[in-house]
């Protein structure tokens, strides 16, 4: 059974992208798949880089410690749902600080010869599921630094067969049926995943 490790970084349980990750994971389970669900709020995952992890974080040896059970479950995945609000055109910050804290050296990318090579190929497909406060035209103008990193940085990192960036743009004037409308998609393609 392939598993997939699905990322919450929400605070709010009834907004809309907390119902976008419900939604995913329910599909998920229903499409046969063993879901590692992780919720970064609900776990109380330390976002914060600490002055000890960033002097070990290119040693290798022990540079993992401090989140070798996040590392352990990112490296149990074959795929990787990540479901998170834009805000400030950004990640969240308990996102952020995951990739800063698990995405280390020796996990996701190697350095050799001052070049980087890719570690995680086990995680064969990737989804960004969020929500945008801003419109999609407010966000190309910003140049969408979230949709970049996922589609350059984090999906260069992992190179999967599939990845797909599902976002809901404009959550200052949607509808109930713009709500509606998003769950669907969400809910089809993870069917698909």
């Amino acid at each position: 059974m392939p598993r997939a490790l699905v990322l919450f970084a929400h605070p709010v349980p009834e907004s809309l992208n907390a119902e976008a990750y419900r939604v995913a994971v329910t599909t998920l389970v229903e499409a046969g798949w063993e879901v590692d669900d992780c919720d970064l709020y609900a776990e109380g995952f330390n976002p914060v880089l600490s002055e000890e992890e960033r002097r070990n974080y290119h040693n290798t040896a022990i540079n993992t410690a401090p989140v070798q059970a996040y590392v352990d479950r990112l490296r149990a995945a074959d795929a990787l749902v990540l479901c998170f609000p834009v805000w400030n055109f950004g990640y969240p910050a308990i996102l952020k600080g995951f990739f800063d804290r698990v995405m280390l050296p020796g996990v996701s990318f190697a350095l050799k010869d001052g070049k980087l090579s890719p570690c995680l190929d086990n995680i064969r497909k990737m989804a960004a599921i969020t929500t945008y406060g801003a419109t999609p035209m407010m966000a190309f103008l910003a140049g969408n630094p979230p949709r970049k990193i996922f589609q350059r940085a984090v999906r260069g990192t992992f190179r999967p067969e599939k990845a797909r960036y599902i976002a809901q743009y404009d959550m200052n004037n949607i509808t109930p049926k713009g709500c509606s409308a998003f769950l669907d998609r969400v809910r089809r393609e993870m069917e698909t995943f």
